[in-house]
């Protein structure tokens, strides 16, 4: 009953659920207080409703944002326990006191104030952002940027002004309750009336002169000169949601990898706060006219990993060649859009991509199409077979619903459960891995259930095989790598912390330069974190892995096997050449699945009841039982190329060969533009058409009419 209420109010825990349900019913018990009239009881009641409000906002809870909706926001949350406190000393007989006359005078200027205070932080934050955002660029050599204000002033800064009332509000109780003395109520209300007014006065500074970063104009000016000077090559280009963050950070490492001089281009400031670590020059640029007139001149290739609307502010630059490099391979619809039609090249991970799109029959023509393998499987390892010292280890990672109900998305739902179970009752045993995607359960109700009951499965197989004599570990060993983890996550600490969070987005554009050797420790750090974190549990026992860390990729070095669902992951894993099983939720038949999924050829097919597992384990326990060895060594290359040349120097060489073609593009242009000069009106059209630092007419914002 409680998960149910959970998950009807929105609220990620009971506790706050709990926060929540006492907000709600301590405003109308408060008001009983008032009426009765309760001093104590008023105070205690008061005092929940604040901590239950600050408990919400320290959350994040979506409740907050509800009440918010209908007319329950914050400020009135405070004002309505004001006037309460009003009309308990009005039934306390206070009416015709001095102290009911300064309570009231109090909380009306007191929320006076309010407006005032909003109004400041609101043109500080907005004077504060940036028309681009960056990372690893020298701007703070080029233009002054100063100082965020004190986070302490503008964090939260709408309930810290509010809480202010405290003082009056305790005073006032104070005096109410004493009855024969007002100092403490008077005291309460000079203190909220003079923190409020100083509270605003702080503010004030930092709206003007030179507590504001420079104008628009100067800062994109800044930022052309910059370009001018690193002249870019390759740019990585994406835009999305906040959620969508993993699509661009996987290709983070690629670009840090390129033989030319790469740049990631963001349009949303939500993914460049989720951008992961990286060397390669960043500029996030949300205006789609000032992306328009950034100096792009030198770029000679544009790399783009998502189909989306934003993309055409680019794509609209002929100086460049586009090419979409998508991120992820599978057989799923996504893979084979039409709008890929737009791009002077697509890139594929091996013959399979360009297959797919011919009988996709979309409009992508095969020359238009190279493969270029799959440059961030690097670090996925090859399989040696199982040591012999340790038992098989089997991960399942499903994929996520989905957001169209289609039951072959995943085999959670259907499937999980079974799947699970007869994993851990194996016999011989094997150890299981569960690792989800971290979008599962949060469209459908019913695989967030499966979830639950997997993990709980787990959990419950991994504390009776820790209680079985039968297995045992080498505790001095794992004791020796718990403590290695606790010295390279306080050392990770340290190096993440140094600095501390950058005041705000300006500040983080001016100081926002990579340490080189800070970055390579921090890498050096994790690979050590995740061979630790190995060790420091016995290799017979069940996990369920959740989180960032530890990889997916490092789940399939440590494992023989997998169960998984069509997704990307599939293809990734085929880079190990490890025997694998995919579950067909959908029940369309092995031949017919087959057909329809190309990554499923070489894997041991499973229906929702999982009966065929008994395969998948074979093939990891005896290799002369692995039946399906050549196919999938067949399958590896049909899907991700060959092994060799590398793949991240296929990459380096389609992103060198498409250059030359950009620029033999541009020569050619050049060149028509000189044989143009006899006829005025083809110069002006042809220079038209080649792009550069240019002034946007002011209405044209979204850059719709850009041409």
């Amino acid at each position: 009953m409680i998960s149910t209420a959970i998950r009807v109010a929105r609220v990620g825990s009971a506790a706050e659920l709990a926060a929540a349900a006492l907000m709600i019913l301590g405003f109308p018990a408060l008001m009983l207080a008032a009426l009765v009239p309760s001093v104590p009881a008023f105070a205690a009641l008061a005092a929940v409703t604040y901590l239950a409000d600050h408990y919400l906002h320290r959350k994040g809870s979506y409740l907050i944002n509800r009440l918010s909706k209908i007319r329950a926001g914050l400020s009135i949350r405070f004002l309505i326990r004001q006037l309460l406190l009003i009309l308990l000393l009005a039934r306390l007989s206070h009416a015709d006191d001095l102290i009911f006359y300064g309570a009231v005078a109090c909380f009306i200027a007191f929320y006076g104030l309010q407006a005032p205070h909003g109004a400041l932080v609101t043109l500080i934050r907005n004077r504060r952002r940036m028309p681009v955002a960056t990372r690893n660029i020298d701007l703070k050599s080029r233009i002054r940027i100063p100082d965020a204000p004190p986070r302490r002033l503008l964090h939260r800064s709408a309930e810290k002004m509010l809480h202010l009332d405290l003082f009056a509000v305790i005073g006032i109780l104070v005096s109410a309750e004493l009855d024969s003395s007002t100092a403490a109520g008077y005291a309460g209300i000079c203190l909220t009336v003079g923190l409020g007014v100083l509270y605003v006065l702080v503010l004030v500074p930092y709206v003007r002169g030179r507590k504001i970063p420079p104008r628009a104009d100067v800062v994109l000016a800044a930022v052309d000169d910059w370009l001018a000077a690193y002249r870019p090559e390759t740019v990585l280009y994406f835009s999305g949601s906040k959620d969508s963050a993993y699509q661009v950070n996987m290709w983070l490492e690629t670009m840090e990898q390129l033989d030319t001089r790469p740049l990631i281009i963001l349009r949303e400031r939500a993914i460049l706060n989720s951008l992961a670590p990286t060397t390669v020059p960043v500029i996030c640029v949300p205006g789609g006219v000032h992306l328009m007139n950034l100096d792009l001149t030198t770029v000679r290739v544009a790399l783009y990993a998502a189909n989306v609307g934003k993309n055409i502010h680019l794509l609209r630059v002929p100086t460049m060649k586009h090419v979409f490099i998508g991120h992820g391979d599978s057989d799923k619809l996504a893979s084979v859009n039409p709008y890929s039609k737009v791009y002077d090249e697509v890139w594929t991970a091996g013959r399979a991509g360009r297959d797919r799109y011919a009988i996709a029959d979309v409009g992508i023509r095969d020359d238009d199409i190279v493969e270029v393998g799959r440059p961030q499987l690097a670090p996925i390892q090859g399989w040696q077979g199982v040591p012999e010292d340790r038992m098989p280890t089997v991960l399942y990672a499903p994929t996520w619903e989905g957001w169209d109900g289609n039951p072959g998305n995943t085999s959670i739902v259907l499937a999980g459960v079974n799947i699970v179970k007869k994993l851990i009752t194996a016999d011989p045993p094997v150890r299981v891995l569960y690792k989800p995607h971290p979008f599962t359960g949060t469209v459908s109700k019913e695989a967030g259930a499966a979830h639950r009951r997997i993990t709980a499965l787990v959990e419950k197989a991994a504390a009776e095989r820790a209680a079985d004599p039968r297995f045992t570990a080498d505790a001095a060993a794992m004791d020796r790598a718990k403590a290695e983890l606790s010295r390279i996550e306080a050392r990770l600490a340290q190096l993440t912390a140094a600095g501390g969070d950058k005041g705000d987005e300006a500040e983080a554009t001016r100081d926002g330069v990579v340490d080189v050797a800070k970055h390579e420790e921090i890498a050096r750090l994790r690979a050590e974190w995740n061979t630790a974190y190995w060790r420091s549990f016995p290799s017979y026992e069940h996990r369920v892995i959740t989180g960032a860390e530890p990889r997916l990729y490092d789940c399939f070095n440590v494992s023989d096997a997998m169960v998984s669902d069509i997704s990307s992951v599939v293809s990734d894993f085929i880079a190990s050449g490890k025997p694998y099983a995919v579950t067909d939720s959908a029940e369309l038949g092995p031949e017919e699945f087959k057909r329809q999924n190309t990554a499923v050829r070489a894997a041991v097919i499973l229906s929702n009841d999982a009966g065929q597992l008994g395969g998948l384990l074979d093939a990891v326990r005896d290799p002369s039982a692995d039946t399906l060895l050549d196919a999938r060594k067949e399958l590896k290359q049909y899907l991700l190329g060959p092994d060799e040349p590398r793949s991240i120097d296929q990459f380096n060489t389609a992103v060198a060969d498409l250059g030359l073609k950009a620029e033999a593009r541009n020569v050619g242009q050049q060149s028509r533009l000189g044989a143009a000069n006899a006829d005025p009106a083809e110069a002006a059209e042809l220079t038209n058409a080649v792009p550069g630092p240019r002034t946007t007419p002011a209405g044209d914002q979204d850059g719709v009419n850009a041409g």
